[in-house]
């Protein structure tokens, strides 16, 4: 039966579009975020070295779970366009090709990661006990790509239609049987059973995500737009494919770039040890948790601007941009405070050792300072994708994660002789300069697309 959705995003206020996407996208990110906190507590039971490793083998896999990030955003992008233009015809045929393209390009980054990730591994690792922890649990965790790739892909068509709830009941369900799989999987039932140690972190994470991707699927056959779906609707459509991979390689290589960005941080912080890189690793979840408000409220820009540009609404465009950033400002107010007072505390529940909690709680000292750029960040990423303009987004991510994080990280190590506080500044002054950056090409594109980024008078 058809999931009775009010889809349309071009009319109405932007309260409520935004309040019924993001905050279902935040909680989402919430539980997703901590299902990886969970991963990481259970591997600091069994050692630093366990931890270590996480990070890294984690840090690899996500390199190819940019694929599935970048195939989300082209989705909600062009399926929201066609939405917005009112082409029913068109919704449906690029979300059936879609899934069909997630499917082509989950088979082969599989085979392309057996090769890859070990390498990967070995270039910001010594040889020894976390170096091999990573390669067991990244060779586990390949066999969730499927489950991560058409997830990401099934939530970009979804949100498209104004649906972010799916994803984060999915995610919430997945967070529970986590914490359920993980030790059970690691020490596994007394008398009967010895459990798998470290790997069995990655095969519950296999398990969970598979079963997100299934109920995902349920849901978007289940949308109105694809009531009439035919089977010949997903044989391969290469003009589609052409469409999806021009929305899809600059996003996808840009969070691609974002993540070798994390393995030149990891290969900076190696020189002071496996507990800077196991801090880091620590660090980044805290992080990640306190983005999640931000997270869901840029992301659920991309659909409402997709929606209202592809209408030509430019003025909703514009509308919903300064929305954004307004209660984005907002929610950096309250989250710098706890970064800059509250990391070491923060720290404290995933571990024990000082040297681990000292420096993921100066991590989060400069982390404070950079929360509201990356908003303005993120949101303009969005923007970009909704006006059908991704290259830019990779343009700037080069920049900023790329030459940036290795030369300002250069600069403040080798030049300027810091320790472990040079990666951190290098990494400041690279997102910062990046932001610049970002809203000079904003400002520039919306001028051409819709007329600028100043609100028309009224």
């Amino acid at each position: 039966m058809a999931q009775p959705l009010n889809d349309d995003l071009t009319t109405g206020t932007m309260l409520t579009h935004f309040k019924a996407l993001a905050i279902p996208a935040a909680f989402g990110m919430l539980f997703a975020t901590l299902y990886n906190v969970v991963d990481v507590f259970y591997a600091g039971k069994l050692s630093t070295e366990a931890q270590a490793g996480l990070a890294i083998g984690y840090q690899a896999f996500f390199i190819l779970m940019a694929i599935g990030f970048g195939l989300g955003s082209a989705l909600s992008a062009l399926v929201s366009n066609a939405k917005g233009a009112k082409n029913a015809a068109q919704t449906r045929r690029i979300a059936a090709q879609g899934l069909t393209y997630g499917a082509i390009v989950t088979l082969c980054l599989m085979l392309i990661g057996l090769w890859t990730g070990p390498r990967l591994i070995a270039l910001v690792s010594e040889p020894g006990g976390y170096r091999d922890a990573a390669n067991g649990y990244f060779r586990f965790l390949i066999l969730a790509l499927p489950g991560f790739l058409l997830a990401y892909g099934g939530n970009g068509i979804l949100q498209a239609h104004g649906d972010s709830r799916s994803m984060q009941r999915a995610l919430m369900a997945a967070f529970f049987v986590n914490i359920g799989l993980n030790p059970l999987l690691m020490w596994g039932i007394p008398g009967l059973w010895d459990g798998m140690g470290f790997n069995g972190i990655a095969l519950a994470t296999v398990i969970s995500q598979t079963g997100v991707m299934v109920f995902l699927m349920t849901r978007i056959f289940g949308l109105n737009t694809m009531q009439n779906v035919k089977q010949s609707e997903f044989a391969p459509d290469l003009g589609v494919f052409k469409e999806i991979t021009a929305q899809l390689l600059p996003a996808s290589t840009a969070l691609m770039v974002m993540f070798v960005s994390g393995f030149v941080v990891q290969f900076a912080l190696k020189e002071f040890g496996e507990h800077a890189i196991a801090a880091y690793g620590v660090a980044l979840r805290i992080e990640q948790i306190l983005l999640l408000p931000v997270l869901g409220m840029t992301g659920a820009l991309l659909p409402i601007a997709g929606q209202n540009f592809g209408a030509k609404e430019y003025d909703r465009v514009r509308e919903a941009l300064f929305f954004c950033w307004k209660i984005g400002f907002v929610m950096s107010a309250i989250a710098m405070p706890i970064l800059w007072f509250g990391g070491q505390y923060a720290m404290r529940p995933f571990t024990s050792d000082p040297d681990v909690i000292a420096v993921g709680a100066s991590y989060l000292l400069v982390d404070g300072f950079l929360f509201p750029i990356y908003m303005m960040l993120f949101s303009i990423n969005s923007l970009l994708q909704a006006l059908k303009q991704p290259i830019y987004t990779l343009w700037i991510s080069i920049y900023r994660q790329g030459f940036g994080v290795a030369f300002f990280i250069w600069v403040f190590i080798a030049v300027l002789g810091f320790d472990v506080w040079g990666v951190w500044l290098g990494i400041a002054v690279s997102v910062s300069s990046g932001w610049v950056i970002a809203l000079l090409v904003a400002a520039r594109i919306s001028q051409r697309e819709i007329g600028g980024l100043r609100p028309n008078p009224a």
